[in-house]
């Protein structure tokens, strides 16, 4: 199994909120007639973009050279990125299709989040600037969070 380099999996992660803001943006747009809902999600897709530009600055920061036990990490970041999630038949967005309602919408979002925070923890485990990715670990719980709350008040 050949190795990710830092700066693939980084852009790798880059994807992922480009993938989630494309989710968001356009569940906001399915479900515009329902404010609460339409909020909930053009609220994340902003976090998304901002997400995005943190990546794109900490691509600039690493290299291979500052990766502690990178055959591992690696190994396991490619093995969520070929998950079903993100590369199988259910790949991280599908035609969306399927999603009719908005607490359909909001499961989804809920599996993308904690799919995408698994990716994030091991990137976190490979750099050595962990304040940065712990920010976004950190709001991706708080996203997981208001989505379940939400959730659970449909």
């Amino acid at each position: 199994m050949e190795n990710f380099s830092i700066g693939e999996v980084i852009e790798q992660a880059v994807q992922t909120e480009k993938l989630g803001y494309d989710f968001y943006t356009t569940m906001a747009k399915r479900f515009e007639k329902n404010e609460g809902v339409k909020k909930l999600f053009d609220t994340l897709a902003v976090k998304e973009l901002r997400h995005e530009k943190t990546f794109l600055e900490l691509k600039n920061l690493v290299s291979d050279a500052d990766v502690e036990g990178w055959e591992e990490v690696s190994q396991y970041l490619r093995a969520i990125v070929e998950s079903e999630f993100f590369l199988g038949k259910n790949k991280a967005l599908p035609s969306l299709d399927h999603v009719k309602t908005a607490e359909e919408a909001v499961k989804f979002a809920i599996g993308f989040e904690k799919e995408t925070l698994l990716y994030f923890q091991g990137i976190r485990d490979a750099v050595k600037e962990k304040r940065i990715v712990d920010e976004i670990i950190k709001e991706e719980k708080s996203h997981i969070i208001w989505l379940s709350e939400y959730l659970r008040n449909l």
